[in-house]
């Protein structure tokens, strides 16, 4: 974890008479957060970033893909050790996010989501639904997509239009999801409906009758996601596949997968602006204008810098986010979700100036970068939107610096 700590009474500069030294922050990795960052970001050179191009053509995620990363214990990697999941700390996960986000945002999706899914049920859900799917999702033998969104409602998951209507000791499910990344390949499905009126959660299994899912193509951003339009007919399901109680949904369920999906999605935006500053550099050392490199003109040696700077301050919020999910402080929450938003803000500005630092090459498939304008573009809109969250940070708590 970054050490957040006071390096000594004597280090700090002596303040006021009478008043104790300030103690400094300090914010490293561990020699072991180090060693696995090393070991990510091989992973992502050498099985993600020289095929996610072909992947967001081709807009599929291989099967072998999904099983690197089961086979690694990525699946289900933030999910307690005890429950099958790999155990990391928040800050090694995120090191992780961000590494693939860098790869393939399609491929970090993937993990966002499914882990969502995952700590939800092990969470909220009922002891013989824990039982029975808690391992499997957490070990990533069976994948979990979040069903939230609708044709009618997305960033008001109150205003779900989805039923679930209890008939003896099942429910019956009626309605219709959309976005559901991933949703073409999951097994069990993460559902918000109208219970009695009020927004309630669902696990869904993919093999439930009456459930069909339709691929969703050409969309903009992380084509490779496999996205899936949803629809329930009359989908019945078993009482304990209810998650926490009649009402939770929003409250308690859908809180839980968002606040996680921020924290992931946060570190996946450092990925996309780290990504976006390593091209350009590699780019403007390479490039000649007017008889210099592109490095060597002022004007794009600013855009660098600031490339640099807010990328790096991105980064320095997730791990702050980070250390406070670790100690479980109370402003966890509120700290990933200013994470999530400035981080979602600094990767479109870096997107947007890759592109134009690389000018006509920057709108193909020769560079990267146009793909990484169009799957930041996403950052900003999923797990609560940067206008959403700009109507809720003022009214969070927000410890000092």
């Amino acid at each position: 974890m970054p050490n957040l700590e006071a390096p000594g009474k004597n280090s700090s500069p002596p303040g006021e008479e009478g008043e104790t030294p300030s103690p400094q922050m300090r914010i490293e990795l561990s020699s072991q957060q180090i060693e696995a960052r090393g070991g990510f970001r091989a992973f992502v050179d050498e099985h993600v970033r020289p095929f996610a191009g072909e992947w967001d053509r081709l807009e599929s995620m291989p099967a072998e893909m999904v099983s690197r990363l089961r086979e690694r214990n990525w699946l289900g990697a933030i999910a307690p050790r005890e429950a099958g999941g790999g155990g990391m700390d928040p800050i090694t996960y995120g090191l992780l996010t961000e590494a693939i986000g860098s790869g393939c945002s399609s491929l970090r999706s993937l993990l966002t989501v499914h882990d969502m899914v995952t700590l939800t049920v092990l969470r909220w859900g009922k002891k013989d639904l824990k039982e029975s799917w808690g391992p499997r999702l957490a070990c990533g033998e069976s994948i979990g997509a979040l069903a939230l969104s609708e044709p009618n409602a997305g960033s008001d998951a109150a205003g779900v239009e989805t039923v679930a209507r209890p008939d003896g000791d099942s429910f019956i499910l009626q309605g219709a999801k959309k976005w559901v990344t991933f949703g073409q390949i999951a097994d069990a499905y993460l559902v918000l409906a109208q219970c009695e009126g009020k927004p309630t959660g669902f696990l869904v299994p993919a093999e439930t009758e009456g459930l069909q899912r339709k691929p969703m193509c050409g969309l903009m951003s992380t084509r490779a996601s496999m996205v899936a339009e949803l629809h329930l007919d009359d989908c019945r399901l078993a009482a304990s596949c209810m998650l926490g109680r009649i009402g939770f949904g929003v409250s308690h369920i859908a809180s839980t997968a968002l606040d996680h999906g921020r924290y992931s999605v946060a570190w996946g935006s450092v990925g996309i602006a780290q990504a976006c500053l390593d091209a350009c550099q590699e780019y403007a050392s390479q490039r000649r204008t007017f008889g210099k490199r592109l490095d060597e003109h002022q004007l794009l040696q600013r855009k660098l810098t600031e490339m640099t700077a807010e990328t790096r301050a991105a980064r320095l919020l997730c791990y702050r986010a980070g250390y406070q999910r670790r100690t479980g402080h109370f402003a966890a929450a509120s700290e990933t979700m200013l994470a999530k938003y400035f981080a979602s803000r600094v990767a479109v500005r870096a997107a947007s100036d890759a592109v134009q630092m690389h000018g006509a090459n920057g709108i193909g498939d020769e560079y990267p970068v146009a793909r990484y304008l169009r799957d930041s573009k996403l950052t900003e809109i999923i797990e609560g939107s940067s206008q959403i969250i700009q109507t809720l940070i003022p009214s969070l708590p927000m410890p000092e610096i």
